[in-house]
């Protein structure tokens, strides 16, 4: 089963869109386009992806969107040459590009910042299907490590996404877990109507951490094949 991340495109050109969609495909990921630019905010609220790809004319709205939604997320501004944009983009942990754009070095620049925002992990993932209850919406664990799990969580409609930090009620143990967000992510297209959460334990009473820990050590040691991080 394979992964293809998720690139949102925020542009007023077609054209552009087109153009970056053939590049990205080749190379494994699947790139989609934000269509109403007075309306970007919204879209990047509702739709799930895990690099966005923005015209510096949308730039300082769609970045705010995503920074409150997922800080981890990597941005790549695309615009004409202008230093001041350019500093205010990177100020931002973004990415500036100048138009035109290099294909070469837009791939470059799209696989490394994906990679980069993965997070480090310490221990073996396992894994786990356990029901779980985030934000009262009836979920499941995909899989699972000392430090944290992968969350798949259906879209319900009108639901908000979890904030950076939430609980995760976990009734096979009794216990809720407090967990913070590190990324979000597409499914493959089996579980579409789904998107994944990867978390970290945070802030725990020892009680629930030993209890977290005892799930993860009952679970057999097979390595899970599937990754996005």
């Amino acid at each position: 089963m394979s992964f293809r991340p998720r690139i949102a495109v925020a542009s007023p050109s077609v054209a552009e869109y087109k153009s970056i969609a053939e590049w990205l495909t080749p190379e494994g990921y699947e790139g989609f386009r934000l269509a109403i630019p007075d309306r970007v905010a919204d879209e990047l609220r509702d739709r799930a992806f895990d690099l966005l790809v923005v015209d510096s004319g949308m730039a300082a709205t769609a970045i705010n969107a995503v920074r409150a939604r997922n800080p981890q997320v990597p941005i790549v501004v695309l615009g004409e040459p202008n230093p001041a944009a350019e500093a205010q983009a990177t100020a931002r942990g973004a990415v500036y590009l100048t138009r035109p754009v290099d294909r070469t070095l837009f791939v470059c620049t799209v696989s490394m910042a994906i990679m980069e925002s993965r997070p480090v992990r310490r221990s073996e993932r396992k894994q786990a299907r356990v029901a779980v209850v985030v934000h009262g919406v009836p979920s499941q664990i995909v899989d699972v490590s000392k430090e944290g799990m992968r969350l798949e969580i259906p879209r319900v409609s009108k639901a908000a996404p979890p904030p950076p930090v939430f609980d995760v009620t976990v009734p096979l143990l009794g216990v809720a877990l407090n967990v913070r967000r590190l990324w979000i992510a597409s499914p493959p297209q089996a579980v579409r109507e789904a998107i994944w959460y990867g978390g970290e334990l945070s802030n725990n009473s020892r009680r629930v951490e030993l209890a977290w820990l005892t799930l993860v050590d009952a679970l057999p040691g097979a390595r899970v094949t599937l990754d996005v991080q």
